[in-house]
């Protein structure tokens, strides 16, 4: 609790400041329903300190010494190390996370720090030749200025790191919005990680708010050149409109609606397990978890026996018990939402081979199966531990499903034969897929991002230069131009 307490705060320019705004921002721990802190919101004029303060303290942050910036990514690796058990417990505390789930997270967040920290030492020009004789063209790479960074409650710390971090290394400053139930993980724990790695103030700020409270603000305001969101299509394609009409860039994670499929000559155990992490991963609070599980009907009644087999044996229940699988979803609100959509799927004549309880915010898994055809929750996102079972007649009908609908985020495929995993992965409507594996990878030198409703723009590696850069063409004409007139 103290660590909640301690962090409930705006930090703004280095310091620790409470909100000025009329309400607070209740946290509570979604297993329990304890309250971890409360929050008083940032307004519209403390989002403006933020940003005026991010962009004055950017200018000098761009001309630092690379190596200097790399010092300080790498000893905030160092704390998370170092801290690692208490950010754990903070991860179960706040987002209900199995231990499992806490400690995957605190790992990928150390990965992306220490790619973050070697990318503060890219080359930031080239030499491109020219047409013409005595002309040198240099093509410098340079930081957008301040990055605006609106994260997600499902994995905050890892998201807001893998923004936070590269666009630090390469000279840009940052304001964070965590999300309303991830204020503490997502946000100010992130902030006192820098504060103690030396991180000069300004260059990361947190506001804790809701747009119900600045409306607009984070978005619009003037200094942010570019907007990174994780979240659903439905806020992202808001933000998208707002953000173009101010010719910013912008960085959408956005909603999926991913497929597992299992070809006829998929080793069923492992592809089994792959189905079970894909859609059961956080309570399948993930937007690249596997909605859908397609299987070849001539193996789906062997592979539907031990899929259930598997499921039923997770067990559900407190997130601090090593053994739990399935800890409570975000809260009840969205707990009785799953059960809603659970309901009217049953009505519509889908079967429940596994019908788990809801008890508060603690949802067991579900499996259905028989959906009829246009159901709608074949097209959506189903942020919680529902799983589909769809079976299919060969490989065309397959490919004809998993592009049904208006997303483009992950999925997978599993067969024997490698390559014909790939032939089948290249005929996916997806930016991200996968052959004998999970539908839920990242990985901080690969492109990550979605398609259609999915998102756009990319992160990590080489996409995330892209992201937080942009160029600038200088030409050097050595000796006199012949101008035609």
């Amino acid at each position: 609790m103290s660590f909640f307490n301690e962090l409930a705060h705006q930090y703004i320019d280095g310091e620790w400041l409470t909100g000025s705004g009329s309400w607070d921002i209740i946290d509570f721990n979604p297993y329990n329903g304890e309250k971890l802190c409360s929050i008083p919101v940032a307004t519209a004029a403390q989002t403006g300190l933020a940003y005026q303060a991010a962009e004055r303290a950017q200018r000098a942050w761009a001309a630092t010494n690379a190596y200097a910036r790399r010092d300080v990514l790498e000893k905030a690796e160092r704390l998370v190390g170092e801290r690692a058990d208490d950010i754990v417990e903070m991860i179960i505390d706040e987002l209900g996370g199995t231990r499992f789930r806490a400690e995957y997270e605190v790992r990928a967040a150390r990965e992306f720090l220490r790619a973050a920290a070697g990318q503060a030492l890219r080359p930031t020009g080239r030499l491109l030749p020219s047409a013409t004789d005595g002309k040198e063209n240099r093509l410098y790479r340079l930081p957008v200025g301040v990055v605006g960074v609106i994260s997600a409650f499902n994995f905050p710390f890892l998201v807001t790191m893998k923004t936070v971090a590269p666009a630090l290394a390469l000279g840009n400053a940052v304001v964070v919005k965590p999300h309303q139930n991830a204020p503490i993980v997502g946000g100010g724990l992130v902030a006192r990680i820098f504060e103690d790695a030396g991180l000069p103030a300004g260059l990361l700020n947190v506001l804790i708010t809701d747009s119900a409270e600045i409306g607009d603000t984070f978005i619009d305001h003037p200094v942010p050149k570019v907007i990174s969101f994780t979240g659903s299509d439905r806020v992202g394609r808001h933000i998208a409109a707002t953000a173009a009409g101010l010719f910013k860039k912008t960085v959408l994670d956005l909603s999926g609606n991913s497929a597992l499929v299992v070809l006829e000559d998929a080793d069923l155990d492992h592809a089994v397990r792959a189905a079970v992490f894909s859609r059961f991963l956080y309570q399948g609070q993930v937007s690249m978890a596997a909605n859908r599980i397609l299987v070849d009907r001539s193996v789906e009644k062997e592979f539907t026996e031990r899929f259930i087999a598997e499921v039923a044996a997770l067990k559900a229940g407190d997130p601090r018990d090593p053994e739990t699988r399935i800890g409570p979803v975000i809260s009840e609100f969205q707990a009785d939402a799953l059960t809603a959509l659970i309901d009217e799927a049953l009505a519509a004549g889908a079967t429940a081979l596994v019908r788990g309880r809801t008890r508060g915010s603690l949802v067991e898994p579900t499996v259905l199966t028989g959906l009829p055809d246009g159901s709608p929750l074949l097209a959506q996102e189903i942020f919680g531990p529902v799983a589909l079972l769809v079976p299919f007649d060969g490989e065309d009908e397959a490919v004809r499903v998993v592009n049904a609908g208006p997303y483009g985020l992950s999925g997978a495929v599993h067969t024997s034969d490698a390559e014909r995993g790939v032939r089948f992965a290249r005929r996916i409507a997806s930016e991200m897929f996968h052959v004998n594996d999970s539908t839920v990878q990242d990985d901080p030198l690969v492109a990550f991002g979605g398609g259609a409703m999915s998102g756009m723009g990319r992160l990590n590696g080489e996409a995330a230069v892209e992201a937080f850069t942009t160029q600038q063409w200088i030409s050097v004409q050595h000796g006199r131009t012949a101008f035609p007139f």
